[in-house]
């Protein structure tokens, strides 16, 4: 057990998302005094609905995989492809290799809870309705401040911070780090449904995305979850999607008419919530360590939805720190760039590949060729099931030069800036 009165916890923690209640778990489970502050209440509506199986390894590293199975959530195996009447699947159970081939689907608002909760049992401390308004980096004493939502401000002090704030960025925007990211800006529409699915073919243990028959570079998810609900959505950059309508309500109703797949699959379908909308979502940031603290997740990197990479990265960037933190709490000489940030963007980067392939019209054109050799399917799988850290993948030690050449074998012979497949 730690002993340090002197400060307000061991470790900070800002956000208790998926990131901050799996490093929180961690480190309270290993005896360190570990606080969490969350600006928002929860249940709270959070997108990344579509996990990942390798995010199944590091939910039970943190203690957190048994709440999660009592969840009732729907399973996930694999994610189906649709565009021009064209299918394709990538099935999770086809990869080779050790570990998860299934994972859930999740209504995040539930998810988020019930990590933080678990957390909670496991000994940390969570505030919610608190928000950091300074941080101040020291390799021994570390501290922030914080304020309540009656504008009563306390600075924390702490012999480790975590930044696991999401979108909030906390430490990147207050220390200047926050720089600009590689992808293109996107927006995404998106709503909850009561979906009315009937059609027997329909697979509700898969992702679907659906591609726009005529402009390549807009795509849809349709994520089903348990009791016949389900998320939806369309992606594509902001002009593009504006050519569809003067509203977004009037761009969201012409974008799914123009999807068969969709249109037919969900013709029974109500609305549970309003029409949201996001956009410049993805994210970068110089660097993800300093002096006493680390940036977890979204609150570094984050790159698109569209093949749900988001909470896989914030899981593993938790799990990643939590035992840095513990060997420096402990007294060990900690190298955080070799034992953290390299390694954490050596699979970011692999996303990256196959999101850029995805939006040049590559990966498409891979996914909808009918004669993959086999061991090339398990290994784009292994990859999408968000195994992007494992070595002895080809796609993960060289994963645009290897997506380059398979494009070229499928008859993709120059990317275009559309996207086309």
């Amino acid at each position: 057990m730690s002993r340090h009165p002197d400060t307000d916890a061991d470790v900070l923690i800002i956000g208790a998302g998926p990131a901050g209640a799996a490093a929180a778990a961690w480190l309270a489970r290993a005896g360190y005094r570990v606080r969490v502050l969350e600006r928002d209440h929860f249940p709270r509506f959070c997108l990344g609905e579509s996990l990942l199986p390798a995010c199944m390894e590091d939910l039970a590293r943190a203690g957190l995989l048994d709440s999660v199975q009592r969840g009732g959530y729907q399973t996930k195996d694999g994610a189906a492809f649709t565009w021009r009447g064209r299918e394709a699947t990538v099935d999770f159970r086809d990869r080779q290799g050790p570990g998860w081939r299934h994972t859930y689907q999740v209504e995040r608002a539930d998810f988020d809870r019930r990590l933080i909760r678990a957390a909670a049992e496991q000994g940390a401390e969570v505030e919610f309705g608190v928000t950091v308004t300074a941080v101040h980096p020291d390799r021994r004493r570390p501290r922030l401040t914080r304020v309540d939502e009656h504008g009563r401000g306390r600075v924390l002090t702490a012999r480790f911070l975590l930044d696991a704030s999401g979108p909030g960025r906390v430490i990147a925007r207050a220390l200047g780090l926050a720089r600009p990211p590689r992808l293109a800006p996107r927006l995404a529409l998106f709503t909850h449904l009561t979906d009315g699915i009937r059609d027997p073919a329909f697979d509700r243990d898969k992702i679907l995305i659906a591609i726009h028959p005529r402009e390549a570079g807009i795509w849809y998810w349709l994520i089903p979850f348990s009791a016949g609900r389900a998320s939806l959505g369309v992606v594509g950059a902001p002009a593009a999607l504006a050519r569809h309508g003067d509203t977004p309500e009037a761009r969201w109703q012409a974008l799914l008419d123009a999807e068969p797949r969709l249109r037919d699959l969900l013709q029974d379908a109500r609305r549970r919530r309003p029409l949201g909308e996001l956009q410049g979502y993805a994210a970068a940031a110089s660097r993800l360590h300093g002096p006493g603290y680390a940036v977890l997740g979204n609150a570094g990197e984050f790159l698109d939805p569209v093949f749900s990479s988001g909470v896989t990265i914030a899981l593993r960037s938790a799990l990643m720190a939590a035992p840095l933190v513990a060997r420096q709490l402990d007294g060990e000489a900690v190298d955080w760039a070799e034992a953290f940030e390299t390694p954490l963007r050596r699979g970011i980067t692999t996303f990256r590949a196959f999101v850029e392939a995805w939006y040049d019209g590559r990966l498409p054109a891979i996914i909808f060729h009918p004669r993959q050799p086999d061991s090339l399917r398990s290994q784009i799988s292994g990859v999408l099931a968000g195994y992007a850290w494992d070595r002895d993948n080809p796609f993960v030690r060289a994963p645009r030069r290897r997506l380059d050449a398979l494009a070229r074998h499928c008859g993709h012979r120059r990317p275009s800036a559309g996207g086309a497949p």
